[in-house]
């Protein structure tokens, strides 16, 4: 089994509301049955905040190059970026 990179933004009330709706989209999208290299292979994630002067998607974008620990495991949490109020940036691995 081998993993994919994923970038999703949904929109939420809280970060916790935008990731499930985001997991049901994909879920919706790519079935249910694993294995989508989607975040719909995530149960959980991981705040991280968004430096100064950086857009979500290049930020998110270099811990995946970077190998960080919070994004780097296929079966670990997926990271989130705040990218507006009520409004997130998904990432990381995700088995395939």
């Amino acid at each position: 089994m081998g993993a994919e990179v994923f970038y999703t933004r949904e929109k939420g009330k809280s970060p916790d509301d935008a990731f499930w709706k985001a997991v049901e989209k994909a879920n919706d999208l790519h079935g249910n049955g694993g294995y989508t290299g989607t975040i719909a292979e995530k149960c959980e994630f991981t705040m991280i905040a968004l430096p100064a002067n950086e857009t979500p998607l290049a930020f998110a974008e270099r811990l995946i190059d970077a190998e960080d620990p919070r994004v780097d495991d296929k079966w670990g949490p997926a990271g989130c970026i705040m990218v507006a109020p009520g409004e997130f940036l998904f990432f990381g691995w995700a088995s395939s």
